[in-house]
């Protein structure tokens, strides 16, 4: 393994667990790049979806309190979601999954673009069990169709006044169940190979350290500071979707 493999595979690795540790999302956008510039785009997403499920199970740890204490929340979305993963992979027989990512990735922009700068964030209150399971499932779909999961989640839940423990304590958990069956597809498909197991033996370590600073830094920022994060993150989301599928 070459020095430049190296570097590109650590500087994926710090940002994709840096942002984990931050927000409980982004992995793929901040790491995939770095990734794809030494490996192949299955062993590269194979990389980074287990990175994600193992530096958001760090992640849990913090927040398991506010999962115990509402369990219904999260369940609300994380079943219909592993339910839509199936789904969105038979879709993809019959749908453009390059179309429905330029989609998604107009509508993040939008969304990031307008709310991430304005003085007053929104706020939606009132508890919304069928919405919940709606975007759940499709998080899910998308998931299985275009290897977006968790855009629309992360949308849908900036917009909730909770605060950042019980954002994190859906969007987390949610993330490693939607990755880890998608994990477990690969494995089947034979992308965890020599070549991926001796990346891994660089990426989880300085990942893993990573995610821990991401924490670090998410456990002084405050509810509002959490949410205005999670609507830019929306934003280059967009961004790197966008970029991805034009070039």
């Amino acid at each position: 393994m070459s020095w430049e493999t190296i570097l590109f595979l650590l500087l994926g690795a710090m940002a994709g667990g840096f942002i984990n540790g931050l927000s409980g999302t982004g992995t793929a956008l901040f790491a995939l790049g770095f990734y794809l510039v030494v490996l192949d785009p299955v062993r590269a997403v194979a990389i980074v979806a287990l990175m994600s499920v193992l530096a958001g199970l760090q992640g849990l740890w913090i927040v398991r309190a506010e999962i115990f204490a509402q369990p219904r929340r999260l369940l609300r979305f994380m079943l219909p979601g592993l339910a839509g993963v199936p789904l969105g992979v038979l879709l993809l027989d019959v749908i453009d999954a390059s179309t429905l990512r330029l989609v998604i990735a107009t509508l993040l922009i939008i969304y990031g673009g307008y709310f991430g700068f304005r003085a007053a964030l929104p706020a939606f209150s009132r508890p919304t069990p069928v919405i919940d399971s709606g975007i759940g499932f499709t998080g899910g779909v998308l998931g299985g169709a275009a290897s977006v999961s968790g855009a629309i989640p992360a949308m849908w839940l900036s917009i909730r006044p909770w605060t950042k423990s019980e954002t994190r304590a859906v969007l987390q958990p949610y993330n490693v169940a939607i990755l880890s069956t998608t994990v477990c597809l690969l494995l089947f498909k034979g992308a965890f190979d020599r070549t991926a197991l001796n990346a891994l033996l660089i990426t989880i370590p300085s990942g893993l350290i990573a995610a821990q600073i991401g924490i670090m830094v998410f456990r002084m920022l405050s509810d509002t500071a959490f949410r205005r994060l999670l609507i830019l993150l929306t934003l280059l989301m967009g961004i790197g979707i966008l970029i991805s599928e034009v070039t």
